[in-house]
């Protein structure tokens, strides 16, 4: 606990799936936490996203164990939202000490065959929407001279992948962002780190599922084909690996690739 007491997380994508279990997993070890969802649905993808009830619930679950919450609702592919959450953080805490990158869509399409606004609208959210909250984030870890930034992934920003992809270059794309902030944030202790999940246990499998008219197993195996003998990860899996990550035990720790993928490479 000692790691996370003081320290602030402002976490995307917060609402609900991986980003509740991060955000859950770093006040239970005593950091406040900033959690941004656009909390509303969107055309594209067409599944469930996060909610605004979930948002609220998550604020209630953060301080019943004893930590501070902070919610902002807003899009990262817009500015102004991302200025008016980090605002608000900097005003009430002070300072962002780790940013987990996580917000993100997935959806399945030939390539082919994709609409513009669907490429558009998948590179926007999982590519540009990570700059964009991070050029707001950085400047604040750059004033105190440290900070932790954790991009949120995939196994398909490692190794290509059928019908996805849009989603895959989104997710290659953020090994590029990582490699390069890690060499430019060095100088001011800011470590980056990327994180490459397979299918994880979140909604946005029950979402792809509906859409597809299959089961979240089929999907599950279908985007991974895990070498262990399961269809997917837990949420709290990855909540694990952002904890190390965003510790001190991680402190020489930067511009790596983190695979949690049930052994999916190896095949």
């Amino acid at each position: 606990m000692a790691d996370f007491q003081n320290k602030v997380a402002l976490i995307t994508g917060a609402a609900h799936g991986q980003g509740r279990a991060v955000a859950l997993a770093l006040a239970g070890e005593g950091a406040s936490i900033v959690a941004f969802d656009l909390a509303k649905p969107m055309p594209y993808p067409g599944y469930a996203l996060g909610s605004e009830s979930e948002l609220d619930s998550l604020k209630r679950e953060v301080e019943a164990l004893g930590s501070h919450c902070l919610t902002a609702q807003g899009d990262v592919r817009r500015d102004g939202d991302i200025v008016r959450a980090v605002d608000a953080a900097v005003a009430r805490f002070g300072r962002i000490d780790i940013l987990f990158n996580n917000a993100g869509i997935c959806a399945y399409g030939l390539a082919h065959e994709l609409p513009e606004e669907e490429w558009d609208a998948m590179i926007d959210i999982n590519l540009k929407g990570a700059w964009l909250v991070a050029r707001r984030v950085i400047p604040v870890m750059i004033r105190q001279k440290s900070g932790v930034i954790i991009n949120n992934s995939s196994i398909a920003g490692l190794r290509g992948m059928n019908r996805l992809s849009h989603y895959a270059a989104s997710k290659w794309g953020l090994v590029g962002l990582t490699k390069s902030w890690a060499i430019e944030l060095a100088p001011h202790n800011i470590r980056v780190n990327s994180i490459h999940p397979t299918g994880v246990n979140t909604p946005m499998n029950d979402g792809l599922a509906e859409l597809e008219g299959t089961t979240t197993q089929e999907i599950a195996e279908r985007s991974a084909g895990n070498l262990l003998p399961v269809p997917w990860v837990e949420p709290e899996d990855v909540s694990a690996m952002v904890l190390y990550l965003a510790s001190d035990k991680a402190r020489y720790v930067t511009g790596s690739q983190f695979v949690l993928d049930a052994g999916l490479l190896t095949r």
